[in-house]
C-alpha cells in the first residue's frame, strides 16, 4: 500500500459527545475581614450615604495578607464538589477565572488541581468580570464534547492586592472572594449556549495604571542610583493598580449588556417570564436595576444583589450572588437563571443555567 493511501484510510478516534450538561454544585469562599463604608471614607473624600446611593454597597470582604487566590479557590472548590456529590478524582478539568493571581505562570488552576490531589488538565482564564461565564462556557463545551465528564470552574479574585485605597474611580467598589461550580452530564440540558464577546476599542476603560515592565525598569534605575527613598517611591507609585472610566463603563453596561442578556435568552429559547432568577455581575446596583428594567423581568424573578454585602468581586461575583440567592431561597433549585458578566477588556459573557 502506498504511503498516501495509508494516510487517507487511517481512522482517528474521537470522544463520543453528549447532549446535556448542567451545573451540579456550588461553593463559595467569603473572606472574614469586612470593610464598611465608614472605613472606606478614611481613605477617600466620600460618605456612607453617597456610596450606598451611587453603588448599593454597604460592606465588602477582603482577604487577609496570608490568604491567597489559590487558598480561596480551593475552599470554594471543595464546597462545590461536596454540593455536587462529586470526588475530586472524577474531575476531567479545572478552570480558574482570575485576573489577580500574582504569578503570570504557572496557573492558579494547576495549583488548585495539585492541592485537590489530581492531575487533570488545568488552565486559567483572564476575562475579568466576565471570567466566570467564560469558564462555564468552556466547561459546558468540554463535557458536551466528551473530553471530560466533570469540570470544576472557579471564579476568584483578591482585588485588594491591586487597588490604591486613596483612588476613587474603582477602589472603594472592590472586594475579594471566590465562587465555584461543578459542571457535568445531565439527561436534560441545564446550560444554554453561551453568548461571548468583546469590545477592544474600549480596552483601556477598565485597566491597570502601570505595567510590570515599567515597574521593573523604574526599580532597576532606582537601585542603580543607590537612593533608598527613590526605590521606595518607585515601588509605591508604580505597583499596578486598577482604574476605570466609570461613566463610559456605566453607559456601555446599561445599554449594550441589556442586548447581550436578551440575546442569551433568545439563544436559550426562553423568555424573561420563564426565569426564576437573574444573576448579573455585581458591578453597581444601578446597573443591575436598569438591566432588570430593560429586560422587563416579572416581579416573580429573583435578582442577585450580593453587591450590598460583598462589593464588586469581578470573576467571583456571579457564583457568590447565585450561591447566596439559593441559600436564602432554597425553593429556586431546579429553576432557570440568566447570568451575565461584563468588565475589563471590555469583555462580556452570558448564558442561562438550571440552578442546582
Amino acid at each position: 500500500m502506498k504511503g498516501t493511501d495509508r494516510h487517507v484510510t487511517a481512522a482517528l478516534k474521537q470522544p463520543t459527545p453528549i447532549s446535556g450538561t448542567a451545573v451540579l454544585g456550588l461553593g463559595v469562599h467569603r473572606p472574614d475581614v469586612v470593610i464598611d463604608n465608614e472605613q472606606i471614607c478614611q481613605w477617600i473624600d466620600s460618605s456612607d450615604e453617597w456610596i450606598r446611593q451611587r453603588t448599593g454597597i454597604v460592606t465588602r470582604h477582603r482577604a487577609r495578607a496570608e490568604v491567597s487566590v489559590v487558598d480561596m479557590a480551593l475552599d470554594a472548590a471543595q464546597e462545590a464538589l461536596a454540593d455536587a456529590g462529586i470526588e475530586a478524582s472524577q474531575l476531567g478539568a479545572v478552570v480558574v477565572s482570575t485576573v489577580t493571581h500574582p504569578y503570570s505562570t504557572p496557573s492558579a488552576a494547576a495549583d488548585v488541581a495539585g492541592r485537590l490531589g489530581i492531575t487533570a488538565p488545568a488552565f486559567d482564564i483572564s476575562a475579568a468580570c466576565a471570567g466566570y461565564c467564560y469558564g462555564i462556557g468552556q466547561a459546558d463545551a468540554l463535557v458536551r464534547s466528551g473530553l471530560a465528564e466533570y469540570v470544576l470552574v472557579v471564579g476568584v479574585e483578591k482585588l485588594s492586592d491591586f487597588i490604591d485605597n486613596h483612588e476613587r474611580t474603582i477602589s472603594f467598589l472592590l472586594g475579594d472572594g471566590a465562587g465555584a461550580a461543578v459542571i457535568g452530564p445531565s439527561e436534560t440540558p441545564g446550560i444554554s449556549p453561551s453568548v461571548l464577546g468583546s469590545n477592544g476599542e474600549k480596552w483601556g476603560t477598565v485597566s491597570m495604571d502601570n505595567s510590570l515592565l515599567r515597574l521593573r525598569d523604574a526599580l532597576t534605575e532606582a537601585q542603580r542610583s543607590g537612593d533608598a527613598s527613590r526605590l521606595l517611591d518607585a515601588e509605591e507609585r508604580l505597583w499596578p493598580t486598577l482604574r476605570q472610566d466609570g461613566q463610559t463603563v456605566f453607559r456601555w453596561a446599561v445599554w449594550e449588556m441589556a442586548k447581550v442578556a436578551q440575546q442569551a435568552l433568545d439563544t436559550a429559547g426562553i423568555t424573561a417570564e420563564d426565569l426564576t432568577a437573574f444573576v448579573p455581575h455585581q458591578a453597581n446596583i444601578r446597573i443591575i436595576d436598569e438591566l432588570a428594567k430593560q429586560l422587563k423581568l416579572p416581579e416573580s424573578v429573583l435578582i442577585g444583589r450580593d453587591i450590598a454585602d460583598a462589593g464588586n468581586t469581578s470573576a467571583a461575583s456571579i457564583p457568590l450572588a447565585l450561591h447566596r440567592l439559593r441559600a436564602e431561597n432554597p425553593e429556586i433549585s431546579g429553576g432557570l437563571a440568566l447570568q451575565i458578566g461584563f468588565g475589563a477588556g471590555l469583555v462580556f459573557g452570558a448564558q442561562v443555567i438550571r440552578i442546582p
